[in-house]
Parts: C-alpha cells; sequence; structure tokens
C-alpha cells in the first residue's frame, strides 16, 4: 500500500515545500515506487522521518519516497546479540526493546534518538560512542535494500559470523541513499555493562589537547567515549569555564574505578551526569553551519587549531572533538557574517579533510568537493542507480 500527500507538514523543519511525498509501509509498495521514477526518469528524495533534510547538498528532486512507516523489529534473539528492523524504526524503538534484556545498540547520531535506522546508516551517522563501538558499518552485520531499478538486494546475514564476497553492507552505509533505498538492517548488539559512568576533566591549554590522545594511546583499555569540548559547549554542558575532556567509562565496577585513575593524570576529575551525552548530541541550533575536520589521530591537536581559529571569527561557535579518531566537528551560528568568514577561512588549501553536514549552498564548494568525481565511484552509481533517480545531486554530482 503506498500514500501520496503533497505538502510536507510531517516530514519535519528541513522539508522542501512544494515537494510530493508519497509514504509506503510495504516493500513491494516502495519497489514500485522506485519502478516507476525510473521508467519515467523522476529523480527521488530518498526520506527517512526527515528530521535532517538541511543536511547535505540540495537534492534536485520534486517527489520524495518516504520509509517512515516501513517501520519495526522483525527479528531478535537476545541470545546471539542480534537485532533486524526496518528502515523506518527509530532508534528510541531499538533502545526501549533491548533495554529489556540489558542489552544495546552502540549508535547515538548527533541529533537524538527519535530518526530513523534507514537514515542513520544511509548518512553513516555517528556520536561520541564512535571511539569504542565505531561507526555504523562496525556493528551492520547485513542490510536490504531497493536499487534504482527497482531490484530488492540482500547484503550481509543475520549473524555475527558472515562471509560474503562484495561487502554491499559497508558500499550502502554512508551512501546516502544514492546507491539503493534501505528497506531492513541487521545490527550487532552489546550487553549493558555493570557501570557506566561520566567524568569530566578541566583542560587548561591547547596542549592538553595532544596530551588527552597521548593517553588514550597509551591505555590497556578504550572508553565508552572521550570528547574535548571548547569553552562555550563546557558552559552549557557541565557548567565549566574552559575547555574540558568528557569521558564515558564502562564495564565492571573495578574496572570503571581503575579507568578513572588513569585519566586523573589528565588532572582533577569531577563528576557529571550521564545526560551530558544525550545534551551533547542535542547541542546544535536551527541554522546553524555544521561541518567536521578529519586528520590523523596523531594530528589532532592540529585541526583543533585550526577549529579554534573558526571560533575567534565567528563566536559562540561550539567545538566537539574526537581525539581517538582525529574529528574535530564545528558548530558555527549561522548568519552572513559565519558564511563570509568561512568562505574566507577555506579559501587556501588545506591539509585536512573537511566534511559539511548543514551548509549554506555557496559554501558547499568551498568545504567539501564532489564525493563522487572518480570514475570508480561514478560506476558504482551507474551500476546500482541506472537511472539517476535516487537523491541526484547529493554529493555534489552533476545532475
Amino acid at each position: 500500500m503506498a500514500r501520496s500527500s503533497i505538502g510536507t507538514a510531517r516530514e519535519g523543519p528541513g522539508a522542501d515545500a512544494g515537494v510530493t511525498t508519497v509514504e509506503t509501509d510495504s516493500v513491494d509498495a516502495l519497489r514500485d515506487r522506485v519502478r516507476d521514477a525510473a521508467d519515467r526518469r523522476a529523480a527521488l528524495r530518498v526520506v527517512g522521518r526527515g528530521t535532517w533534510l538541511d543536511a547535505g547538498r540540495a537534492v534536485a528532486a520534486s517527489e520524495s519516497v518516504s520509509t517512515r512507516d516501513l517501520a519495526g523489529i522483525t527479528e531478535y534473539v537476545p541470545g546471539d546479540l542480534t537485532l533486524t528492523a526496518r528502515a523506518g524504526t527509530t532508534l528510541e524503538e531499538i533502545r526501549l526493546a533491548t533495554a529489556a534484556h540489558d542489552q544495546w545498540l552502540a549508535l547515538d547520531p548527533y541529533g537524538g534518538d527519535d530518526g530513523t535506522l534507514g537514515a542513520t546508516i544511509s548518512t553513516g551517522s555517528a556520536g561520541p560512542l564512535l571511539t569504542s563501538f565505531g561507526s555504523p558499518r562496525d556493528l551492520m552485520l547485513g542490510l536490504e535494500f531497493v536499487t534504482g531499478d527497482g531490484a530488492l538486494v540482500r547484503g550481509g546475514g543475520r549473524v555475527v559470523k558472515n562471509v560474503a564476497g562484495f561487502d554491499l553492507t559497508r558500499l550502502l552505509t554512508g551512501s546516502w541513499g544514492t546507491l539503493g533505498v534501505i528497506t531492513e538492517v541487521t545490527l550487532r548488539l552489546h550487553a549493558r555493562p555493570e557501570a557506566d559512568e561520566s567524568i569530566g576533566v578541566p583542560l587548561s591549554a591547547d596542549a592538553d589537547v595532544a596530551r588527552v590522545r597521548e593517553l588514550l594511546r597509551r591505555l590497556p583499555f578504550t572508553p565508552y567515549a572521550c570528547e574535548i569540548v571548547n569553552a562555550h559547549l563546557a558552559r552549557r554542558l557541565i557548567s565549566i569555564d574552559g575547555a574540558a575532556a568528557i569521558i564515558r567509562l564502562g564495564g565492571n565496577r573495578l574496572a570503571v574505578t581503575a579507568q578513572r585513575a588513569a585519566f586523573a593524570a589528565l588532572g582533577s576529575v569531577i563528576e557529571i551526569q550521564p545526560d551530558v551525552w544525550q545534551r551533547l548530541r542535542a547541542s546544535e541550533g536551527m541554522g546553524a553551519l555544521v561541518f567536521r575536520l578529519s586528520t590523523r589521530p596523531s594530528e589532532i591537536a592540529r585541526a583543533w587549531t585550526a577549529a579554534q581559529a573558526i571560533a575567534v571569527d565567528c563566536p559562540g561557535t561550539m567545538i566537539d572533538a574526537t581525539p581517538a579518531r582525529g574529528i574535530v566537528r564545528c558548530v558555527v551560528p549561522g548568519g552572513a557574517n559565519s558564511v563570509s568568514s568561512l568562505r574566507r577561512l577555506w579559501a587556501g588549501e588545506s591539509t585536512m579533510q573537511r566534511i559539511g553536514e548543514r551548509l549554506t549552498p555557496e559554501l558547499w564548494p568551498a568545504c567539501s568537493p564532489s564525493a563522487i568525481a572518480d570514475r570508480i565511484s561514478q560506476g558504482i552509481k551507474r551500476t546500482f542507480d541506472p537511472h539517476g533517480v535516487l537523491n541526484p545531486g547529493i554529493f555534489g554530482e552533476s545532475s
């Protein structure tokens, strides 16, 4: 069954006005919708619940297909620590279902748990738990998706030990719906730890960023999360002046006690509320300009310094670094002054990769070149979406 509606009142604040949206609650209806679009050569915007439609470049499409009603957990085997759910299932639904068995899905993308599983996988979104558990592709065992010509394809499997030829699960993760519309995903879960605590360590200078990275490299364990936040963000999250490291520790109680002692090497350890991670993920406001600076973890201090320079030109910028992964995320207040400053700062060459999340149209070329400018990527796109109907333009390619 497919339901058609004009307008996007249900699609959230980032929706595109005047887009014809068809919501599907069955895989067959979704396939029919994509096949029809391919036959007509009509571009489609692929949407989950539509809470992040202002992320990524503009999509050149006047029609949209939504998977929000293609929802529900289809298989959950607590003994195997695996779960299979349809694309429209929210992360909150999965959290509630697994909590009953003292298990969890270690995915915490920025924004919140009201987003869908399909959108999280399609965008490759990850949050602070990236430090220990990795990105969505590290937690996926298999998936099902509909290609741009309406074929239904499965990759991977529903068990932890899974041998496959071409790794379709990794290919689809982070493809932003350009290769296929994800309909179902199988995930690896983790057992809840006996102790799960969060601490903070105030940092006195930019040089401390390198010290945090060096400590993480030497430790015999990996914390669940370790983020460095600048003074503006630290005041909002933990009410202290100056930059700080916020750390999430998990395991049995003796292990967590030892982990806390290890981080005392950085300075005074303070107690922080466990909801700091939800507040960090939800800290960006409407209209903010959001992007990441990415480099080798050993060079995290250089990326932090570059982000600090942006904060000087754009007051109110929030900076959040993941030292174990070499990523610095910047949330810059929107407005003409910020746009002008970023264009100027990005005018020269950079040895760091810049990855846009939410930007104005004029900033995309300066921040992130086209992600599919090479021949191999273009060939993959033609194989899975031969008519170019799925999210055309979202990677900066010519539409």
